[in-house]
């Protein structure tokens, strides 16, 4: 019996020897006329109507009609449902705060809740992502609205000036959602899908981070009971914190005992919501129930008139007309709804392949820019501002027991329910709650300084991409952060292709193993072996 040593170092392949011309003759090449005549064959492929076409077009395009049929009704619904309601409940105080940071009436963070949820169940590809309000994505529209519309000092609330005023700010922030539906609609139509590799994980990461302390800064006021105009620019959070710094003696006592109150129940019930999720059936509705409670006092306590507490007024119930955004503000407004545009969507794509590849299925990243941008297309013409896919509620929507696209139906109908008669009952909610639902939120954006002992360990270049666009988001700003960011991590890799290592290999003597000669002097390269 021969030993391993000796069968491994005769090794020998028989076969012919070929040219690159007798291979061709042999096995066929692929010819410039037949490949111009197979695609001339494919586009009028592709032209053809027939029922059989258009049902699969629909299917692809419209996804609900592939996977409604293979629903699985009693294994599904009860997880779906739940998880539906849940998330539901939790889009109403978050709808509200997130358009608080959009620079909006709270009213129209619930439009925002009810209409890109209804279509993305339509359009969609993944079936755990929870669509709506965001709040990166509302920050840097909010940046937007104030450039265009600054907020006076001096408005009377209560003035038919302040309507006028609140409907140019909606009509700024629904042109932001239809300018930027419809480059994801022209993305999606260019097979642009593959853009947001551009935006890696620690791109991502670092930048909704780095975002969430301009959020947090930015609440600060509301918070307090300070009545302040928003820096937007560059190196607007020192400007926002210095300003805040500035006005602490005029601090409102009243809204800041409300802020801590609400801080002190937030923080500790999300706390066990995240650690005892196994065990809970549904997370505890702290957010909704915070709402209630608070609205509640300051009604039977009139807060509003006592103490100069500022609260959220009218909410209007009822469904909202179709009005046009503001077409007029386009081209002021086209650089920054770009950023926005791709911030929306690395974020939704990056949730949509999370959850995804942990339940063994695939999405369509261009069917995925279809269903955003139909979504923000449809919605601007609601009074609705952008949206995307959310960390909060998509995170709690899978946890919860949520199975496929159809939880959204019922997410939307709690939301519904909310608009057309319980909204008008929140009239004496406090600002300065949904201020702090805003803060409590970000709390997953904060815990990822975590994993960059652990990404130093993996890739120290990647830790380095992590760093630098953290530091622009924060010191400058989210757009032009994430623009060096981007830029940073192209340069990174620019380098390292042209600085790839490369060696010369050689066989060792009687065997089939090669190793650098640089290293291995008695390997023998291609000309010893002549």
């Amino acid at each position: 019996m021969k030993s391993r040593d000796s069968m491994s170092a005769s090794v020998a392949v028989y076969r012919g020897v070929y040219t690159e011309d007798r291979f061709k003759q042999a096995y066929g090449s692929e010819d410039s006329a037949n490949g111009s005549l197979r695609l001339r064959d494919k586009l009028a492929g592709k032209c053809r109507c027939s029922t059989r076409a258009f049902l699969h077009l629909l299917r692809e395009r419209v996804p609900i009609f592939k996977w409604l049929p293979r629903y699985r009704l009693k294994k599904w619904i009860v997880g779906d449902t739940i998880a539906g309601l849940t998330v539901g409940v939790l889009h109403i105080p978050q709808g509200m705060a997130f358009a608080l940071l959009t620079s909006v009436a709270p009213i129209f963070g619930l439009y925002t809740s009810f209409f890109p949820v209804i279509l993305y169940m339509l359009f969609g590809t993944g079936r755990h992502v929870s669509t709506g309000t965001f709040a990166v994505v509302s920050l840097m529209t909010g940046s937007v609205v104030e450039q265009l519309v600054p907020s006076p000092l001096d408005l009377n609330s209560s003035s038919s000036e302040a309507a006028d005023f609140e409907a140019q700010r909606i009509g700024v922030a629904s042109a932001v959602a239809l300018l930027s539906g419809i480059l994801m609609l022209c993305m999606c139509g260019l097979q642009l899908g593959f853009l947001s590799t551009y935006l890696s994980e620690p791109i991502v990461k670092a930048f909704t981070s780095a975002a969430a302390f301009h959020v947090t800064i930015s609440q600060l006021q509301s918070m307090l009971g300070l009545r302040l105009p928003r820096h937007t620019g560059t190196f607007s959070l020192f400007k926002t914190l210095a300003s805040v710094m500035e006005n602490l003696p005029h601090t409102n006592m009243a809204e800041l005992l409300i802020s801590l109150v609400c801080l002190a129940v937030l923080v500790p019930v999300k706390e066990i919501n995240r650690r005892y999720r196994q065990r809970l059936c549904t997370p505890i509705p702290v957010e909704i129930l915070t709402v209630i409670l608070a609205t509640g006092v300051a009604y039977a306590s009139s807060l509003d008139s006592s103490y100069n507490i500022e609260i959220v007024g009218h909410i209007p119930a009822g469904f909202p007309r179709p009005q046009m955004p503001a077409l007029h503000t386009l081209p002021d407004i086209a650089g920054d709804t770009v950023a926005i545009t791709f911030v929306g969507y690395a974020v939704s794509v990056s949730l949509a392949m999370i959850y995804a590849d942990k339940h063994g299925y695939s999405i369509q990243p261009n069917q995925e820019l279809l269903a955003h941008g139909i979504s923000n297309t449809i919605s601007s013409f609601f009074t609705c501002f952008p949206s995307s896919a959310t960390l909060a509620t998509t995170n709690i929507l899978e946890s919860a027991g949520g199975h496929t696209q159809l939880s959204g139906l019922f997410t939307s109908l709690v939301v519904l329910i909310v608009l057309l008669l319980i909204g008008p009952l929140f009239y004496f909610l406090p600002k300065a709650v949904l201020a702090c639902i805003n803060v409590t939120s970000l709390r997953q954006m904060f815990l990822q300084f975590q994993d960059l002992p652990e990404l130093w360990r993996i890739s120290r270049i990647d830790f380095m991409v992590w760093v630098v666009t953290w530091l622009s988001v924060v010191v400058l700003n989210v757009d032009l952060g994430l623009a060096i960011g981007v830029v940073f991590s192209m340069m990174t890799v620019i380098c390292r292709t042209q600085r790839a290592n490369c060696s010369v290999l050689g066989r060792a003597s009687n065997t089939e193993l090669y190793r650098p000669l640089e290293n291995h002097s008695k390997a023998r390269g291609h000309s010893s072996n002549k």
